[in-house]
């Protein structure tokens, strides 16, 4: 049997802070809206805002170029392959749903 050797943590080199003009709450109100701004579902004063947000905060904008390019991937992804029985389940949970509504 193998020794098992044990894991030192791990000190990670500090990187240099990115500075921006506003508190970390800011950038969580603004991820909240991400689908919807990405999606074009938002009024447009909320969309200049958001991007106003944006301009002036490198962290929010490179999550949302992150953020973009993995829907963008996903949406060309090709569709899953069903079974005749994965079909016929998830069809009888589209209509058990619609009845209950």
């Amino acid at each position: 049997m193998a020794k098992r050797t044990t894991t030192r943590s791990v000190q990670r080199k500090p990187t240099r802070a990115r500075r921006h003009g506003h508190g970390k709450e800011r950038c969580v109100a603004v991820l909240k809206k991400l689908s919807a701004y990405i999606d074009d579902e938002l009024p447009g004063a909320l969309c200049d805002e958001l991007r106003k947000h944006l301009g002036d905060c490198p962290n929010c904008e490179e999550f949302v170029l992150s953020l973009r390019h993995t829907v963008a991937l996903c949406r060309h992804r090709p569709a899953p392959a069903l079974s005749q029985a994965e079909r016929a389940r998830m069809r009888n949970d589209i209509l058990r749903a619609a009845r209950l509504r």
